[in-house]
């Protein structure tokens, strides 16, 4: 089974008790199609959208995060676009991370020499006169 996480935009025009039984029934279709919710996060609620969306300015967030089917993503994408209630929704799918790369060594620092003996080195170096070419 994949990981997935689900963001949906539910019409902020829907009563609160519809909301919720909105989110419970996309939860429970999950549920139905073989999959498993790992976390429900209303956290970011009601916000205003970047550009109106069939004129509505604002809209109320809803994150999910589920294991799955390879199909489920698809079957929750077409009732989602079905429903009236939801203006737009993203799946996609979480990566597992894999630890195969090996750190970096850790390389040692070079001392660093005090500003006055820098000084001493460099003017000897800009004293020298520059050689200039022979003309032939």
């Amino acid at each position: 089974m994949n990981r997935y996480e689900l963001t949906y935009i539910i019409d902020t025009a829907l009563e609160e008790n519809a909301r919720k039984e909105l989110i419970e029934k996309f939860s429970a279709l999950i549920a139905q199609n073989g999959g498993e919710v790992e976390k429900v996060d209303e956290t970011w609620g009601k916000r205003r959208l970047a550009y109106a969306i069939n004129d509505k300015p604002e809209g109320y967030y809803v994150l999910v995060t589920f294991k799955g089917p390879s199909e489920l993503p698809r079957e929750i994408e077409r009732n989602m676009g079905i429903s009236e209630d939801v203006l737009r929704c993203l799946i996609i799918k979480l990566e597992e991370k894999k630890h195969s790369v090996k750190p970096r060594p850790v390389r040692p620092v070079a001392p660093v020499a005090a500003p006055a003996e820098a000084a001493v080195e460099a003017a000897p170096a800009a004293a020298q006169p520059a050689e200039t070419p022979a003309a032939e």
